[in-house]
């Protein structure tokens, strides 16, 4: 695939005209990473635009005690860039990322990009959209440690990152929500045992997304 199809087969991109696409397709390079590679840490300066084009990373960051803190999964096709003062020509970002599988990652100017686009009320519903989405990961991300119960903690990450799931160890998944080994598995047990999910060959399987969703909107 041309380099432009790659830019335009993103939504995020996919209204700008051809010429549009050439002037933006001057001042960004798609690259290929492997897997752990750490796309930016915590509180760095940064004068690149970063979107996940293929794979996986996460956000996490580091306690005092030099624990690890997962925040949230990132998925493509979605913006990895933290942006929180459109005024800034710099961006600055809120937590690690690194990658979990192989990706690949698209780099923008990001002052270029505001130039062209932006200042010109170019992709702006677009870039806000992107914005809100990351607020909303903030918001879960509360919820999830301060609210949400240890049911309510497994049925989110079941309804939304079931993949994500399968691929981790059950010690690994206690870690990410912060919660025991045994409890865990006390609540499979009972999403199995109300026939809200079931295991075949060692993986969960949903088998009543309504269920599940309403038991963390309970």
């Amino acid at each position: 695939m041309l380099f432009k199809d790659t830019i335009s087969s993103l939504d995020f991109f996919s209204s700008l005209e051809d010429e549009e696409l050439d002037t933006l397709a001057s001042f960004c390079v798609v690259g290929t990473y492997a897997k752990e590679y750490v796309v930016h840490y915590e509180k760095k300066e940064s004068n690149s635009l970063l979107f996940l084009l293929e794979g996986v990373a996460k956000a996490y960051k580091i306690d005092k005690h030099n624990n690890e803190i997962f925040l949230h999964y990132i998925y493509a096709p979605s913006l990895i860039s933290d942006v929180s003062n459109f005024k800034r020509e710099t961006l600055i970002s809120f937590s690690n990322v690194s990658l979990l599988e192989n990706s690949k990652i698209l780099t923008i100017d990001y002052k270029k990009f505001k130039e062209n686009f932006l200042a010109k009320g170019r992709l702006c519903p677009e870039f806000t959209n992107e914005v809100i989405s990351k607020s909303h990961q903030l918001q879960s991300l509360i919820n999830r440690e301060f609210i949400f119960s240890s049911v309510a903690k497994v049925a989110i990450m079941l309804h939304d990152d079931l993949d994500m799931f399968n691929m981790l160890k059950r010690s690994e998944i206690s870690l990410i929500l912060n919660i025991q080994p045994e409890t865990l598995s006390r609540v499979l047990s009972r999403l199995k045992r109300d026939n809200i999910i079931d295991s075949k060959n060692t993986k969960i399987v949903v088998l009543n997304k309504e269920a599940l969703l309403s038991v963390y909107e309970e």
